[in-house]
């Protein structure tokens, strides 16, 4: 599953290059000397003869993670989607979140914790009752493992009263 969201992610990233730029105004010179690449390479993606390469995308992602155009593309927040394929199998720190109100349906809640989908991207989320993210993939079977260690351990109970 990993390869096929990291392809995914680069041919959507890829696609929206052209209204990236134009929605921050940059010229194409601008555009490629901020995300590293030269001119010609910006053009070859924005004419779709080309795809941005993986670090390109995550340059992209996060150098204008408050872009309208990504956010409305890929659900949220792009840095999110970018660690959900590259640290597929690794809990990361808990990170604060929005609560997921706005591009995520709860799929399963017990305790404090939410497993969440995302509306756009499909990648999935555990939340605590904080809104503190535990762990972003796309693969279910981790998600659903790592539910079930935190609710058997307890974590829910000891954040709540921290």
């Amino acid at each position: 599953m990993k390869a096929i969201a990291k392809d995914q992610l680069i041919i959507m990233v890829s696609q929206k290059m052209r209204l990236l730029r134009n929605e921050y105004h940059f010229t194409q010179e601008k555009m490629a000397d901020i995300i590293g690449i030269s001119k010609k390479t910006l053009v070859q993606i924005e004419k779709d003869r080309m795809l941005a390469s993986w670090t390109v995308v995550i340059a992209i992602c996060g150098l204008f993670r408050e872009s309208d155009i990504l956010k409305m593309t890929l659900g949220d927040d792009p840095i999110e989607i970018i660690e959900a394929i590259s640290f597929e199998n690794t809990p990361l720190p808990k990170q604060l979140t929005g609560g997921g109100k706005m591009f995520w349906k709860t799929i399963e809640k017990q305790g404090k914790f939410k497993i969440q989908r995302n509306i756009f991207s499909n990648h999935l989320r555990i939340i605590d009752g904080h809104g503190k993210r535990w762990i972003s993939s796309y693969n279910k079977d981790i998600i659903q493992q790592q539910f079930k260690q935190l609710i058997e351990s307890g974590e829910s109970d000891a954040k709540e009263t921290q």
